[in-house]
């Protein structure tokens, strides 16, 4: 597919409405957890998750040397659909993975049924017209401190590090957080890949396109974004026709468990659609 081969996985019947799930950079189907599909798929839908490119089982390349471009994470999601006969699907997309959702709004509205972005920008962490990141967030940026991959417990503790500053206010259960970053770091290939995503050129901003989606549009969004503060959330809102924003009280750059009561209900609604 597409000339590389992806890992995916489904919940609930192919007879059932199809939601595809996208998840961010870096992120394996993992960061999709089990409870959060199966909550969808008794909706009931037709789940459906993946690996990206160099994530959990799907085809890998060395690290700092990816052999595709963003267009090419844009185009996975279409040639998944066309594997598993889908003609249309609801969108659902997280950070990076909203971005993706954003463009395949615009370029493929024939496949598209509704679109849900979460921790999504308009436009990304450098817009002019919108707040940068947290300064704690931002002085993260600058420590480049490489992973020691080769030592799974310095790796995992790295990776928890980094995922606590995405965070929000809520609660975080780093036990469940780390038994998920151990089980995505057993399942991929080559976990060191996965930085493979930040240094694939990005497309053009599609911005001035979002008026152009006409799918049904739920935007979901913490109150605490370090790293798309929620202004960005809610520029999409305005943007996108008819699109609802749902502000997620004390979540970060993220969909935790705490807020799944509020978050799925809004997926199953707008998804509900045809």
């Amino acid at each position: 597919m597409n000339g590389v081969e992806l890992c995916v996985d489904t919940f609930g019947s192919p007879a059932d409405p199809a939601i595809l799930l996208i998840h961010g950079g870096s992120a394996s189907m993992d960061h999709w957890e089990p409870e959060f599909c199966e909550r969808l798929a008794a909706g009931p839908r037709y789940v459906i998750r993946y690996d990206h490119r160099d994530t959990g089982r799907s085809t890998t390349y060395e690290p700092g040397a990816p052999k595709y471009t963003g267009e090419d994470l844009v185009a996975d999601p279409i040639g998944i659909l066309d594997a598993l006969k889908i003609d249309k699907a609801h969108l659902v997309g997280l950070s990076m993975g909203g971005a993706i959702v954003l463009q395949l709004a615009v370029e493929h509205p024939d496949r598209v049924a509704s679109i849900t972005v979460s921790s999504t920008s308009p436009s990304g962490p450098s817009d002019p017209d919108l707040p940068p990141p947290s300064e704690k967030l931002s002085a993260s940026f600058s420590d480049d401190t490489p992973i020691d991959w080769s030592d799974t417990e310095a790796a995992l503790d790295r990776l928890i590090a980094d995922d606590r500053l995405y965070a929000g206010s809520l609660p975080y259960d780093e036990p469940a957080r780390r038994a998920l970053y151990a089980q995505a770091f057993a399942r991929s290939i080559n976990p060191a890949s996965a930085t493979n995503h930040w240094s694939v050129a990005p497309g053009g901003s599609i911005r001035h396109r979002l008026t152009e989606i006409a799918v049904p549009a739920l935007v979901l969004h913490g109150t605490e974004d370090p790293l798309f503060p929620p202004a960005h959330g809610e520029a999409l809102a305005r943007e996108i026709p008819n699109a609802r924003v749902v502000l997620l009280e004390g979540a970060g750059h993220e969909i935790p468990r705490p807020t799944w009561d509020t978050a799925i209900p809004e997926i199953l609604t707008i998804t509900s659609t045809n």
